[in-house]
Parts: C-alpha cells; sequence; structure tokens
C-alpha cells in the first residue's frame, strides 16, 4: 500500500488506499459501505461495490457518478461525501 489516508466527518469516513491492483475510496456511515474503487494505473473505469471484497454493482467514468451513487448506498447526498485529496483524480 502507497496511501492510506482516512478522513471523517461526524458519523462518515472516507478512507483512501492502494492495494497492488487497485486505488480504493471506502466510505463507512451507521453501519453501511460503500466503495469506488480503480485500477493502480488509474486509466480504468470506476467499480462501484458495497465492501472491498463486495461484488460490483455498477461502473462509472465520471467520479461524479460514482460519488452519487455511493452515497445512495450509504443514504447520504453525494455532496456530503468527502473526497481525500489522493482520490480527487479518480475517474476518467
Amino acid at each position: 500500500m502507497d496511501e492510506d489516508v482516512t478522513v471523517t466527518d461526524g458519523d462518515l469516513t472516507a478512507r483512501y488506499f492502494e492495494t497492488e491492483t487497485e486505488r480504493i475510496l471506502q466510505y463507512s456511515a451507521d453501519g453501511r459501505t460503500a466503495v469506488i474503487a480503480q485500477n493502480v494505473e488509474g486509466y480504468a473505469m470506476l467499480k462501484v461495490r458495497d465492501g472491498t471484497d463486495g461484488d460490483e454493482l455498477e461502473r462509472y467514468y465520471g467520479f461524479d457518478m460514482a460519488l452519487d451513487h455511493a452515497g445512495e448506498l450509504l443514504g447520504l447526498p453525494p455532496g456530503n461525501l468527502p473526497v481525500p485529496d489522493e482520490a480527487a483524480d479518480m475517474g476518467m
């Protein structure tokens, strides 16, 4: 893992980290989890999952659309999801 950054805003936690194959932005709130993942090269579509190893629910080109879906999974408005600086360039 190259990066590991956590941002907390009330009950909402955003964690950005990298694995050998993916860049991961994981959100947790009220027992729910939403994950946005992209390959480490940073050029592939974003995958939205309900957990780090969860099933892929949808793919998006745009980061905004992936954030919208993550917000829906958490029951939160997408504008309320903090984005660590390290994850700000995700998407195509």
